[in-house]
C-alpha cells in the first residue's frame, strides 16, 4: 500500500487556527479540505439548517409544489412509486408522512426486483393501478429516462411527477414534471449547494417548498408540520446513497443524525435494536451504512421493499418489532448468499481476470439482488473497478463499483454498445445486458478502464491526513474531530500517521483474525488499539514503527473509550 502525505502550507494552517479558534490539527485538516477562509470553515463545521438555500431555486420545484398544492386542496388521489433501496424507501416514507398530515392518503408501491425489475417499469405501474387510477402519479428515485412509461400514464389521464437524482446520458422525459438537478441544471455559473442531493434530499426540498407556500396561504395544518422532525429519514437515505456529504448534503446529514439519535419512530427504534445499536452511543454514518441500511435493503433484494416502507411509517410497536426481526432475518440470508458469491467471484478473478484493469463477472447461479455488495467487496480487495452480474432470464443484471479517480459513469459512456440499460453515480452503477453481449462488453469495459488509467491500476493508496505523536492523541482532540462529522463521500474520515511508536507488549489475537494492541506516550499514558483482519501481519515488538490509524470512540457498557483503529503499519525507517 502506497502511503501519501502532501503537507499543507504551515502558515495557512496556523492563521486559520488563530482566526477560527480551532486547534492546530483541526486547522490542518480544514486547510487540506479547502476550507482556508475562517468564515467558510466555521460554516462547514457548524452546518446549520439556516444555511439551506431557498427550495424554489431547484429547477421545476415551483410547478411541482403547485401540483401538490392542487392535490391537497382538491383531495386528489395520489400513488407514490419509490425505488427499493434506502434512498427510495426513505423518500417514499417522507413524502407519504407529510401528505398524510394534509389529509391525503397516498397509496405507495415499491418495485419487486424479481417481478418488476428496476424503477418505473410497466409491470410496477400495472400493479400500482390495480386499485384504481390516481389523479397524480409520483415516481421517486427513478423515472428520469422512462419515456414510454410516463407517456403511458399521461395517456391514461394521470399527471406524472418524477423526483430523481440519477444522471443520464440520454434525453430525459419531456412530458410530465421532472425534478432532477443533474439533468436540468441551475441558473448561474456556480454549482448550487443542492446539486448533489439524493432523492430523499430533493423530497425534503419539495416538502420545504410546499410548506412555505401553504403557510403563505395560512393553511391550518402547514404551521403545525415540523419538517425538522422528519430529518432522521433524510439522513438515512442521504448517507446510505453515498452522495458527497458536502454543502446541503452535509447540513441534512449532520442535523438528521441528531434527530435519528433521538427518534421516537417505533420502526427505526426496533431496527436499531436488532442492529445492535445502543441507545447510549452516538449514531455515526457507519451505523447507517453497515447496520440500518443493509437491513432496509435486504427486503428489496430478497422479498418486497414495501415492507421497509411500512416499517418506517408504522406507529405500532409490535408490528415494528416483528418487522425489524424479519428484516434482520432477510439480512442474515443476504449475508450468507453474499459470502458464497464473493468467494466464487474472487476465484474467477484469480483464475481468469487478475491482469485486467476493469473486471466484469457473471454467473448463472448468482442472485442479482446481492451482487452490488459483492462488487463493492471485490473492488476493494483488488483495487480496480468491478461489475458483478447475476442471472435474470435472458439478461445479465447487476452492479458495478469503482475506486478513487475512476468515474464509472464516464467509463460506461465510452463502452455502451450492447447494454440494455445502465446508469448511476461515479462510484456505483447498475447495468443490464443480454447474455449474448457479455464477452464483447467485458472486453470493451476493460479497454475503457485501461485507456483511462494508462498501463495499469496503481497500487492502492493510503492518504495520510496529518502526522501525530502519541501525546497529541487525547479526548480533547477527539472532541474537535467530532465537529468534522459526518464522514462520508467528499468528506472522508482522516487517517493519521502516528510517529514515535514502539510496542512494548505483545498484541493479543482474538477471533483468530483480529488483534488488540497497546502503546504508551512520553508520559506513560496507555493508548488502546485494534486491528481488524490483520492477525496475519502483526507488527514486531520493541522496534520503531509508524502506524496509519483512525481515531474512534469505542462504546462498551455505556462507556466510551478512545481507540486507535490500525489501517496499516511499517518500520519507522521506511516512513
Amino acid at each position: 500500500m502506497l502511503w501519501i502525505h502532501t503537507p499543507v502550507p504551515a502558515a495557512e494552517a496556523a492563521e486559520l487556527s488563530k482566526r477560527a479558534g480551532v486547534g492546530p490539527v483541526l486547522a490542518e485538516l480544514l486547510v487540506r479540505a479547502g476550507h482556508v477562509d475562517p468564515a467558510g470553515a466555521t460554516e462547514f463545521l457548524r452546518a446549520e439548517l439556516s444555511r439551506l438555500e431557498d427550495p424554489f431555486l431547484v429547477a421545476n420545484l415551483v410547478p411541482a409544489v403547485q401540483r401538490l398544492r392542487t392535490a391537497i386542496h382538491a383531495r386528489q388521489r395520489i400513488v407514490v412509486l419509490g425505488d427499493y433501496d434506502v434512498d427510495g424507501v426513505s423518500s417514499t416514507a417522507l413524502l407519504v408522512l407529510v401528505l398524510r398530515r394534509f389529509g391525503l392518503d397516498p397509496r405507495f408501491i415499491v418495485p419487486r426486483r424479481s417481478e418488476d425489475g428496476y424503477g418505473l417499469s410497466r409491470s410496477a405501474i400495472d400493479r400500482a393501478l390495480e386499485a384504481g387510477k390516481p389523479d397524480l402519479f409520483i415516481a421517486l428515485d427513478c423515472g428520469t429516462n422512462s419515456h414510454e412509461e410516463v407517456a403511458y400514464l399521461l395517456g391514461e389521464g394521470i399527471d406524472v411527477l418524477v423526483v430523481d437524482h440519477h444522471r443520464s446520458k440520454e434525453p430525459t422525459v419531456q412530458r410530465g414534471l421532472l425534478v432532477n438537478p443533474h439533468v436540468l441544471g441551475a441558473d448561474g455559473a456556480a454549482e448550487p449547494a443542492w446539486q448533489h442531493l439524493c432523492t430523499v434530499g430533493l423530497v425534503f426540498k419539495l416538502m420545504h417548498g410546499l410548506l412555505k407556500q401553504l403557510r403563505i396561504e395560512n393553511h391550518p395544518v402547514a404551521a403545525r408540520v415540523k419538517l425538522r422532525d422528519h430529518m432522521d429519514l433524510v439522513a438515512l437515505g442521504t448517507i446510505a446513497d453515498l452522495v458527497p456529504l458536502l454543502r446541503e448534503n452535509r447540513i441534512l446529514a449532520k442535523n438528521g443524525l441528531r434527530i435519528l439519535q433521538a427518534t421516537t419512530r417505533p420502526g427505526l427504534r426496533a431496527l436499531m435494536e436488532v442492529s445492535g445499536i445502543s441507545s447510549t452511543q452516538m449514531i455515526q454514518p457507519v451505523d447507517i451504512s453497515f447496520r440500518l441500511g443493509p437491513r432496509i435493503n435486504a427486503s428489496g433484494r430478497l422479498a418486497d421493499a414495501a415492507l421497509s416502507v411500512e416499517l418506517l411509517l408504522s406507529e405500532d410497536p409490535v408490528f415494528a418489532r416483528d418487522t425489524a426481526q424479519q428484516l434482520d432475518a432477510f439480512n442474515r440470508e443476504r449475508q450468507d448468499i453474499e459470502r458464497k458469491i464473493t468467494e466464487e467471484a474472487e476465484r474467477m478473478i484469480e483464475q481468469h481476470y487478475l491482469g485486467e484493469a476493469g473486471i466484469v463477472l457473471f454467473s448463472e447461479d448468482w442472485h442479482p439482488g446481492v451482487v452490488g455488495i459483492v462488487a463493492g467487496r471485490v473492488t476493494r480487495n483488488y483495487n480496480r473497478p468491478c461489475i458483478v452480474l447475476g442471472n435474470e432470464g435472458d439478461h445479465a443484471k447487476g452492479s458495478g463499483r469503482s475506486v478513487d479517480g475512476i468515474n464509472l459513469v464516464d467509463i460506461l459512456g465510452k463502452c455502451p454498445d450492447g447494454l440494455a440499460s445502465w446508469g448511476g453515480h461515479p462510484m456505483a452503477v447498475g447495468v443490464s445486458l443480454p447474455k449474448g453481449e457479455l464477452e464483447g462488453f467485458r472486453g470493451r469495459f476493460a479497454a475503457a478502464v485501461r485507456d483511462h488509467v494508462g498501463a495499469g491500476i496503481a497500487e492502492a493508496r493510503l492518504v495520510i491526513a496529518a502526522w501525530l505523536l502519541p501525546d497529541q492523541v487525547h479526548e480533547g482532540l477527539m472532541d474537535e474531530l467530532e465537529t468534522l462529522h459526518p464522514y462520508g463521500q467528499g468528506n472522508p474520515e482522516p487517517i493519521f500517521g502516528l510517529r514515535g511508536v514502539a510496542l512494548r507488549r505483545r498484541p493479543e489475537i482474538f477471533k483468530l483474525r483480529h488483534f488488540r494492541f497497546w502503546l504508551e506516550d512520553s508520559r506513560g499514558r496507555s493508548l488502546n488499539g485494534v486491528a481488524w483482519k490483520m492477525a496475519d501481519r502483526m507488527p514486531p515488538l520493541g522496534v520503531p514503527l509508524v502506524l496509519a490509524v483512525e481515531l474512534k470512540w469505542n462504546f462498551f457498557n455505556d462507556r466510551r473509550m478512545l481507540q486507535l483503529e490500525l489501517i496499516d503499519w511499517r518500520l519507522a525507517q521506511r516512513a
